[in-house]
């Protein structure tokens, strides 16, 4: 990888993240609405009265415009796999390959089989096999999501695999160890709730509009689907921080830097504190260069040792700690350093040519010698590629700030269902403009805290693609910078483009409002 140029990884990483970010723009909204529009028709089934069934009808014509942009962001994420991170693709196709073929045969062609009974089979099928259509497109919708987390969950906790030297490849030895680590359950937990959270956010909003412009017709809509949409919010926000407790937790426990990254945390100690509102100082430029990460910092005394070990007295390792080495780990041995791991990780990618170059020869011994030597330095094979330690420190600020600005918002939807489920229930919510108008401006906070979630997920592991496995530089594919860049560009276009496409389809839909003609059956 020496010849790699790094504007070339820059762009191949921006490349994806655009991808990426304009992708998560469609999934959340799909995977809440998918929720809350399986809720409004079984009311309709309950208790066969038309309005529900009208009602769920225009929800999911906002879902099904959703779900087709989405679809076409995510088929041109997964292609990048391959023509932009090809020696990834190589290295551990047959482990991450597994879990997106699944999604792709299971869960995305049950979700198109019953997508189309849910649009076009009103009153042509049953209202049960309807109802259950509706429920399984969504089920589907939410198994796609399991198994394309599973694959992102391996690549921050790689298990249940094997390198095998012969074919210079990381084979899977355990399918079960992959699709059901700790890291996967709760990624997924997590990610889908927040999901059902901007679902909900956007009903509201939506909802919120009706009584804004006072369209006095879909007066009950508005605040029937407003009712549902508060109790999904609420319930999923406060599952939602449960579960994030639970990332942070398995975090600390296998991406000790991230946690790190994640509170400006340099130096470690017993009893560390969590950072609840802070300002990093910009003078600080690396880890040892002896500046105060903070301008002020307020925190709750030992809360992040209580996060990280479950021990309010437990020592969480800083930045230092981590690059220096020496702090006590569990099993009572000491903490090698950065310099330690990247030696050790050198030794193997050389064992590993040796091994090869011996197999070539035909000395079985000196085989035999050299595999010895590189099972032992494997778990540090990716550190071979690192050219200094402070590399492996991901960007401080980034993922300090969108961690709070995830976790602030986090706390702000609790607040704002319970006040929502308030009025609703309590007042006469459809003449409070003030309360429109918050619930509309929510909208764009939902996708901001989806985003900066998955900001916090990425850039706190980097430069790994794969944890400890395969460093960014290493992943890439050989390609010429500029044209990354032209695609770059060209797909920045078109996700533009699509995205204003779907704006005002779905504003669109949304003035023309729910048919609530009530001699429709």
């Amino acid at each position: 990888m020496e010849g790699i140029d790094v504007s070339l990884i820059d762009w191949s990483r921006a490349q994806f993240a655009l991808t990426a970010i304009y992708h998560w723009i469609f999934v959340p909204l799909t995977l809440g609405l998918a929720l809350i529009m399986g809720i409004m028709e079984t009311k309709y089934y309950r208790t066969g009265d038309v309005f529900w069934k009208q009602v769920a009808k225009y929800w999911q014509n906002l879902f099904g415009i959703n779900f087709a942009v989405g679809v076409a962001t995510g088929l041109i994420l997964e292609f990048e796999f391959g023509t932009n991170w090809s020696n990834y693709s190589w290295f551990v196709g047959d482990i991450f390959g597994a879990p997106l073929a699944i999604e792709g045969i299971v869960a995305f062609f049950m979700e198109a089989t019953f997508v189309a009974v849910m649009f076009f089979g009103w009153n042509k099928v049953s209202k049960g096999f309807h109802l259950a259509s509706t429920w399984l497109t969504g089920l589907g919708a939410t198994i796609s999501a399991w198994w394309i987390l599973v694959a992102n969950s391996w690549m921050q906790y790689p298990v249940g695999m094997e390198f095998n030297p012969d074919t210079a490849r990381n084979e899977m030895v355990s399918f079960a160890e992959v699709a059901f680590s700790p890291f996967a359950v709760n990624k997924f937990c997590h990610t889908v709730l927040s999901g059902w959270v901007l679902g909900a956010i956007f009903v509201a909003g939506v909802s919120c509009w009706y009584f804004l412009v006072k369209r006095d017709k879909e007066k009950k809509f508005a605040l029937e689907s407003l009712k549902i949409a508060a109790w999904v919010g609420l319930v999923s926000a406060v599952l939602s921080a449960f579960t994030g407790d639970g990332s942070g937790y398995q975090v600390a426990q296998h991406q000790p830097m991230k946690l790190a990254a994640m509170e400006g945390f340099y130096e470690g100690k017993e009893g560390a504190g969590l950072v609840a509102v802070g300002m990093l100082n910009p003078s600080k430029k690396s880890a040892d260069d002896g500046v105060d990460p903070f301008l002020f910092r307020i925190e709750i005394p030992k809360m992040l040792s209580m996060l990280a070990q479950r021990d309010l007295n437990a020592y969480v390792p800083g930045i230092n700690d981590l690059l220096k080495g020496g702090y006590p780990m569990e099993d009572g041995s000491k903490a090698l350093s950065v310099d330690e791991e990247i030696n050790r990780g050198k030794l193997a990618i050389q064992s590993f040519a040796q091994y090869r170059n011996a197999k070539m020869m035909g000395d079985d011994g000196a085989a035999v010698k050299a595999s010895a030597v590189m099972k032992e330095n494997m778990p540090y094979f990716g550190y071979g590629y690192i050219k200094d330690a402070h590399d492996v420190v991901p960007n401080v600020p980034l993922t300090f700030y969108m961690f709070r600005i995830m976790v602030m918002l986090g706390g702000y939807f609790v607040l704002f269902f319970m006040v929502l489920l308030f009025l609703a229930y309590r007042k006469d919510i459809s003449t409070m403009k003030i309360v429109h108008w918050v619930a509309l401006l929510t909208i764009p906070l939902g996708y901001l805290a989806g985003q900066a979630g998955w900001c916090v997920a990425e850039v706190g592991r980097q430069p790994w693609v794969i944890q400890d496995m395969l460093p960014t530089n290493a992943a890439v594919s050989n390609l010429s910078t500029g044209s990354v860049q032209l695609t770059f560009f060209i797909f920045l276009l078109l996700f533009t483009i699509m995205l204003i496409a779907e704006i005002k389809i779905m504003c669109a839909a949304i003035r023309r409002g729910p048919a609530l003609e009530p001699k429709q059956k």
